[in-house]
């Protein structure tokens, strides 16, 4: 998969289209990333015990992989990655300016 923790992405489309955020998740067997901020749903929990109060929580979905693009740190746009070929290590390339990310 070529989208990491920590990497900064913009969602292309879908009902949050055009937010940024970081990625906090990874689930690479499904393709999935979670973003801080996108893809958010509420849960109903119930109490839990005596003289404890049911609550509403906000959680973060999976959101595909194919929706998101990654923002190159260098010029600041949505971009593609590459990867460069070289010595024992590959590294990740933006495919608009050639930087490494």
């Amino acid at each position: 998969m070529k989208i990491k923790k920590k990497d900064q992405v913009r969602v292309m489309v879908g009902k949050d289209r055009g937010k940024e955020g970081a990625v906090t998740k990874v689930w690479p067997k499904q393709g999935k990333v979670a973003i801080d901020g996108v893809n958010a749903y509420k849960r109903h929990l119930r109490p839990r015990g005596e003289g404890q109060k049911g609550q509403i929580t906000t959680l973060y979905r999976g959101l595909d992989v194919s929706k998101i693009a990654l923002i190159c740190p260098k010029c600041k746009q949505p971009t593609r990655v590459g990867y460069k070929l070289g010595g024992e290590k590959s590294t990740r390339i933006c495919r608009k300016c050639e930087s490494e990310i």
